[in-house]
């Protein structure tokens, strides 16, 4: 099954179109790496920044005869400004848990992937190993987590790992589930026309989705019906889906 659907099988009138997924390892970009002219630069700097200044033995203010010394005032007590006080702003309010902390956005939710090449790691970094590269655009995951510019997804076979929020889009698609053709039909009736036949794996937009409902409009290419929501994965039974 997991075959099936992350190869991004799509069939429209019985046609299928097969791809796969591959696990590939990367490994950390090199050190820079300095010459040996850019380091004695850098020391020459550094040696002109902390050469000592020193005086003549003979400088400063020269010595009077005691007859014509006079009485001086003592300098006056340098006087030290005052902090300006700033009131401190108040913290804000703690987020919710079903928020996400770089975002802003709901916890858990639904993703498209931005392009036919993704890799998914094991750990929030690019020092962390691939696990799954993922090609098939549009692929829906559901995003739980979030840490800087990485977010924690989950596919539909339960797998879980880490992608680049640059490599999801926010707009909702599904893939067909089960081991059954499904029928894309023009109503949102059992009764209703077919439009085309969905083998399991395919990939497609979701258009409309009335909360509690049990069918869904969708676009699959140039085709546009009705889908039962539990033929696919990539929306919860009681969502809703705006046009």
């Amino acid at each position: 099954m997991r075959s099936l659907w992350r190869a991004g099988v799509l069939a429209v009138a019985a046609l299928p179109v097969a791809a796969t997924s591959v696990r590939s390892q990367t490994s950390d970009p090199a050190p820079y790496l300095h010459t040996h002219a850019t380091l004695a630069a850098k020391h020459a700097e550094a040696r002109k920044k902390h050469v000592p200044v020193i005086s003549a033995h003979h400088a400063g203010v020269p010595r009077r005869p005691p007859h014509l010394a006079k009485a001086t005032a003592a300098p006056p007590k340098p006087i030290t400004p005052v902090a300006k006080q700033v009131p401190k702003k108040p913290a804000p309010p703690p987020l919710p848990p079903d928020v996400g902390p770089n975002s802003g956005l709901k916890l858990p939710r639904y993703a498209a992937l931005k392009s036919d090449e993704v890799n998914m790691r094991s750990g929030p970094g690019e020092r962390y190993p691939v696990l799954w590269t993922y090609q098939r655009r549009d692929l829906p995951v559901k995003i739980e987590h979030e840490f800087d510019i990485w977010r924690q997804v989950e596919d539909m076979d339960g797998i879980k790992g880490w992608m680049q929020e640059g490599f999801l889009v926010g707009h909702r698609s599904f893939v067909t589930v089960g081991s059954e053709d499904h029928v894309l039909r023009s109503d949102a009736a059992d009764t209703a026309d077919p439009v085309a036949i969905l083998k399991p794996g395919v990939v497609g937009r979701i258009r409309a989705c009335e909360a509690g409902k049990d069918w869904c409009q969708v676009q699959v290419q140039d085709y546009r019906g009705w889908l039962k929501r539990s033929d696919v994965w990539g929306t919860d039974p009681a969502e809703a889906i705006g046009p």
